[in-house]
């Protein structure tokens, strides 16, 4: 299948499934990143249907990605396969605390459960090779982040004091320079400090 077609066919299945893909002015950037910074490697934590994969693998590097949702993880599949890029995506059908990796990588993106951002990096940054990136997104979380006391709902206002929470952690630790950037839901990038 032609790639743009399978491309413009995930978008209209991410909308009509309600499935969260990565929002498009926040992909650009990343794949922009993924050029100027010479990404040859990427870890993905959370495939969803495998759309920021193919597009990342679209770009140049190699991209392994996990995904626990096993209905989500075999639409991935499919969708790779069509791709034709089954040699540069390795799709991984697990929970991501329950996988364990040896491969380093030049760069980590975390679009999966948000409350559990300070939790992926503490699992996976010694898969990250050094001077490596990590990009996290969503991190505004449809603009709610910051106004947590105004929220109705209880487990979301829980959902994102989390953020809040782990946007303090970024603040206070020494390890990582952290960049905030302002396109879609918003990015985090996140390179390891020179010490």
């Amino acid at each position: 299948m032609n790639t743009n077609k399978l491309i413009k066919n995930m978008e209209s299945f991410a909308s009509i499934e309600n499935i969260p893909i990565m929002q498009e002015s926040s992909l650009l950037f990343i794949l922009d990143y993924i050029k100027n910074n010479n990404i040859q490697s990427v870890l993905e934590i959370g495939t969803a249907i495998g759309y920021s994969a193919i597009r990342m693998a679209l770009t140049g590097p190699r991209v392994t990605s996990i995904e626990r949702d096993e209905k989500r993880y075999l639409e991935a599949v499919k969708n790779v396969s069509l791709s034709n890029l089954e040699n540069k995506i390795t799709l991984i059908h697990k929970d991501a605390f329950d996988t364990d990796i040896t491969e380093k990588y030049d760069m980590i993106l975390i679009d999966a459960a948000k409350g559990k951002n300070k939790d992926f990096i503490e699992k996976f940054k010694r898969n990250l090779k050094p001077k490596g990136t990590i990009i996290i997104d969503n991190i505004d979380f449809h603009g709610l982040v910051g106004k947590s006391e105004e929220i109705k709902s209880r487990n979301l206002r829980s959902l994102v004091r989390k953020i809040e929470r782990f946007l303090s952690y970024l603040d206070e630790q020494q390890d990582y320079t952290v960049e905030k950037v302002n396109v879609g839901d918003g990015l985090i990038i996140l390179k390891e400090s020179d010490k």
